[in-house]
């Protein structure tokens, strides 16, 4: 099921999500209409927060992205209860990033290439590993969504200013794209 993606303004994107425990219900249900959704959107990452759940549940699928990141080709995980534990500040990158709860903005946002994470599988099986490159970045961007953070919140001040009135117009619904949403107020 195509799930409504929750636009900028609403409440649940700005809490933090908990993490589920082991017999949390219908998680395989959620999960795939988390893909669903996010193939619906042509997006690379979901966060439960988008979909108006605060639960520590992100689902990304980077085969989207394969035909320039060939090492990406299938790759399609479900990460439960990821935690972010340890960011190697040696080297970051400065990419351009966007989000389904923003439509229309893009923006800039400097990341370190490499971080330590823990999270659950959709075996509920536990992993502690460094990742790095895109798909560290990746999962900075998602697990953000899970800690009541968005990308605007890591770009300068001043780049926050200038786009202060598309952020009051998707709060007010006023915004295009081609996918199913839920705005603050129409």
């Amino acid at each position: 099921m195509i799930l409504p993606i929750y636009i900028y303004g609403q409440p649940v994107l700005r809490k933090v999500s908990e993490d589920i425990p082991k017999d949390f219900p219908e998680l395989e249900e959620l999960t795939a209409n988390m893909f669903e959704t996010l193939a619906a959107s042509e997006g690379i990452g979901l966060a439960a927060p988008q979909i108006g759940r605060n639960i520590r549940v992100v689902v990304i699928d980077l085969d989207l992205i394969s035909d320039d990141k060939p090492e990406y080709k299938g790759f399609k995980k479900v990460f439960i209860n990821p935690h972010i534990v340890e960011y190697d500040e040696s080297e970051t990158e400065t990419m351009e990033e966007g989000c389904l709860s923003l439509p229309g903005i893009h923006e800039k946002v400097k990341r370190p290439t490499r971080i330590r994470v823990r999270w659950e599988d959709s075996e509920r099986n536990e992993h502690d590993e460094w990742v790095d490159d895109y798909l560290a970045r990746v999962m900075q961007h998602e697990f953000d969504h899970l800690d009541a953070k968005m990308f605007i919140d890591r770009i300068a001040p001043l780049r926050k200013t200038m786009i202060k009135n598309k952020l009051k117009s998707l709060t007010l619904g006023k915004y295009r794209c081609g996918y199913r949403t839920k705005p603050v107020r129409k």
